[in-house]
Formats: C-alpha cells, structure tokens, sequence
C-alpha cells in the first residue's frame, strides 16, 4: 500500500513540475518577445538628443496643468512649487493639492506666494465626481499660473481628482511630491502627443522612472554625471527590477498598443477622456493602472485610434526602500493592488470586445504578475522535492526547473541592463555596470525567491478581501555620510530652475 502511495505521488509531482515548466517557459517566451519589441523601438529611438527636445519646445506645444498632491509638505513644498514653476515649457499652469495636510502646507504656499482666494472665480471642469471638501482655492500674485486647491483629505487620487476639476489646459500632468524630474520631461512626454501622426490620437504617455538612491541631486537636478548605484543591495536589485519592467516590459508593451500602467510618479494624460471614464478612483491602492485599463475599455468602446504611449527616456527619479521591512510592506502593497484594479474589470478577461488587451495584456498582467509568484514558489518547493526524493526522473525534473527559473528570472534582468549601457549608459562607472551585472545573475539564486514569498502573501491578503492601504516608507535626504539614500544639495526643490 505504502508503495502505491509513493507511486501515486511521484505522478502527481511530475504532472505538477511539468506545467510548473510549461507556465515557466510561457512567461519567458512572453518577456522575450517584449525583450526583441524593446530592442526594435530603442534602436529606433537611439539617435534622439537633447538638441531634437530643444527644437521641440521652439514649436507650439499644448497647454499643460501640472497637479502636485501634496500632503503634509510643508518642509519643501516652497522649494517644489518654485522649481516647477522654473521648467523648460512654454505655457503650463502648477496646482498644489493640499490634501489635507496637518502641518503648515497649505499656510507655507500662501505666504510666500502671496496667493489670494479665488473660490468663486474657477471654471470647474465636469468631472462628475465628487471629491472631498474643497477648503478654499487660491491663486498667486506673484505668479499667475500657480494655484493651491486647499482641500479635506481624501487621498492621493481625490487630490487628482480635485486638481483636473480646477485645472485649465486641455492635458494634465499627474506628479508625485517627491519625484526629481529630468529638465526635459514634460518636453520629452509631450512631443510625442504633438508629433502623431493623421488620425492618430495620444491620449496618455509614460515614461521610464529611475532609481535615485546614491545619486547626488543638486538643486532638484539630477545629472547623468551624478547618477551613482548605491551599494545597498536591495537598492540595486530594484534597479534592476525597475529597468526590466520600464525598458523590457512597458517599452514592449507600448509598442503593440496593450500599455496598461502608467507610473503614478509622473504620467501626462489628455483630460477630456479623463473626464470621460470619471477620473481617478478613490477606492483602490492602483488608481494609476485603474484609469489606463478604464482608458483602453473606451478606446475600444469608441472604436478611437488613440493610444496610449511610453516613452524609452527617463523623466523621473524617486527614491526606493532601502530596508528589507520596507521593501516588503511596498510589494505585498503592490500585490494587494493589482488584483484590485484586475478584479474590477475582469470583464475584458479574453473578452473579443476588447481586442489585443483583452487576449494578451490583461492576461499577461493576470496569469504572470498577479498568479506568477504562485507557479515560482510551486516552483521552488518542487526542486526541494526533486532533491529530497532522490528519484532519476525527480532529478532530471528539478533540473530543468532551476534552469528555467534562472533562465526567467537571472538572463532576462541582465539583458535589460545591457539594454540601459546600450541606449542611455547612464552608470558611468564600469564599477557600477559590474556590480549590476553580478546582481542580475544571483537574482534567482535570493532576490526573486524573496519577493515571491512577500508577493503571494499579498495576493493571499487580497484574496480574504483585506484592504490595500498605502503604508509609509522612510526617507533620509543627506547631502554625505555612509547612508545610501539621495544625497540632496540643501533646500533642493525637484527640477533645476532655468539658467
């Protein structure tokens, strides 16, 4: 009887490794495709410089509302507003949300702004959503085009919400508080919407977000000169991470028409359709693929030929967790997240109606983001069972298992750092381009296992229905020191002021 049982289960673990394999080999074969559609379209965009973005802002390009959520700020809200006010664009206007904000925000902005309340003399737009009470709304005498909404708090994408109702322009500039911002980005962003081609609407674009940590930033400018990798190990393997997704997975993406997330960071949208879906939504942690995927279901309602692009170039810095605790708490958070914004539209799940994103991009994101870490970890525990049993055939099977792990997990993430050293060589230290190297190929063997764990754990969370809620990540802005975090100039806003 036992050696039934044995039997029995030796079967089932073969059947198990087999599609364990199988999804494995599916998931490369997916990010390989993506991996040559990246190459194309980078090779295309190899030969734009910085001279092709200053003849773009020699011709007319559109009206744009910058929207800064701020919440409790006050330390460098100042510093922010007068570097935004100081980019390389010719007619924009700058909303600081102050969404509620404990501390002296909203004050900070009107003292040294001389702003004035203009409550009953803004052209709301026809949003249809409510948001949380607006306070008061303020414009500068100093500077006309900078306004403060002062607000209840209500959250990041009620803030947004609140700044597209009050905003003027016909595109709007989604941006985090503490993004550095390359002196181009809304150049870089924008071009591309006024060069389309007959017929061809751009209703969004995106583009690529670096790692700051380790880096200088002087006055808000973070120059290729400066851009150093930290030595912090979890720092460099999101580098990693953060160049496979923007240079391997969105650049692919985009190039078929299926872009179906926009960083939160920085992300410039056409606010007609915005308004169209109804905004941003305030129940889910990912509001920013939220609105993309509402974005694509009237795209394709419309029948339109708009798209929604990514641009190769990096717009934007931030900052990442430096601490396992913190790196953990965000990706069982992001986890949490995206099956929200899967589940409320699982509709376009292979649906015809909803073409290419619904047959290829929403199940990628669904069988490889959201299930993928399930599949890794069967993955995992089954080269442990292969090594226990000790049986030919469970050998022969873990084998292959670690070799399509490392395959998937080790080749891909070092392909996408020759991708960066080819086509932006911002690690100018052959010293960095090494160390990025020798991470990406001991991702598997640690890193990846590591998130696995933490991403099941949320998808689990998510499953028993627990509430995503965005947690609070430590940041340390030191000018020297031994710490691995942005070294700030003192008073540094987040763009470089025009010279």
């Amino acid at each position: 009887m036992s050696g039934m049982w044995a039997d029995l289960g030796l079967v089932v673990y073969h059947i198990i490794a087999v599609i364990t394999i199988l999804y494995v080999a599916f998931s490369t074969g997916a990010y390989l495709l993506m991996y040559f559609a990246a190459a194309k379209d980078l090779r295309k965009d190899k030969d734009v410089s910085g001279l092709q973005y200053s003849k773009a802002l020699e011709n007319e390009l559109a009206p744009l509302s910058i929207l800064v959520p701020a919440y409790n700020e006050g330390g460098n809200i100042v510093s922010s507003a007068r570097s935004l006010l100081s980019i390389n664009y010719k007619q924009f206007e700058v909303i600081v949300i102050n969404d509620g904000s404990k501390d002296d925000t909203a004050q900070r902005m009107i003292d040294e702004f001389d702003m004035s309340p203009i409550s009953n003399r803004v052209p709301f737009s026809a949003l249809g959503k409510s948001t949380a009470p607006i306070r008061n709304i303020y414009r500068s005498l100093q500077h006309p085009n900078l306004v403060l909404v002062d607000k209840e708090n209500g959250g990041k994408a009620d803030a947004l919400n609140a700044g597209i109702n009050v905003s003027r322009y016909p595109y709007f500039a989604s941006l985090d508080g503490d993004t550095v911002l390359d002196t181009d980005a809304f150049i870089k962003v924008m071009k591309p919407i006024m060069e389309a081609k007959p017929g061809e609407e751009i209703i969004a674009t995106g583009g690529s977000v670096g790692i700051a940590n380790g880096s200088i930033v002087d006055t808000g400018y973070l120059s290729s000169e400066n851009v150093l990798l930290s030595r912090n190990p979890y720092v460099v393997m999101q580098v990693i991470e953060y160049l496979r997704g923007f240079l391997m997975g969105r650049i692919g993406l985009s190039s078929f028409n299926m872009l179906i997330l926009v960083s939160g960071a920085f992300g410039v949208f056409k606010k007609s359709w915005v308004i169209e879906v109804g905004g941003y939504e305030t129940e889910t942690i990912g509001e920013d693929m939220e609105l993309i995927v509402r974005l694509h279901r009237l795209l394709r309602k419309k029948k339109s030929k708009g798209r929604i692009i990514y641009i190769p170039e990096p717009v934007c810095w931030t900052e990442a967790p430096e601490s396992r605790k913190i790196l953990r708490r965000q990706r069982i958070r992001w986890q949490r997240g995206l099956f929200e914004s899967l589940w409320r539209n699982k509709d376009m799940l292979f649906n015809p109606r909803y073409g290419r994103i619904g047959f290829a991009a929403m199940p990628l994101f669904m069988f490889v983001e959201l299930f993928g870490p399930v599949v890794e970890l069967i993955g995992l525990i089954m080269i442990v069972l292969g090594l226990v049993l000790k049986a030919g055939a469970g050998w022969e099977i873990s084998a292959s298992l670690t070799l399509m792990m490392i395959l998937y997990g080790s080749l891909l993430s070092t392909g996408a750092v020759l991708f960066e050293e080819w086509r932006f060589h911002h690690y100018n230290r052959i010293a960095d381009v090494f160390r990025l190297v020798l991470h990406a190929l001991s991702e598997s063997f640690w890193y990846r296992p590591m998130l696995t764990v933490w991403r099941v754990i949320g998808l689990a969370q998510a499953i028993r229905g627990k509430k995503a809620q965005w947690g609070e990540m430590t940041r340390v802005n030191v000018i020297g020191g031994s710490s691995d975090t942005i070294k700030m100039r003192p008073e540094s806003p987040l763009i470089q002021p025009k010279k």
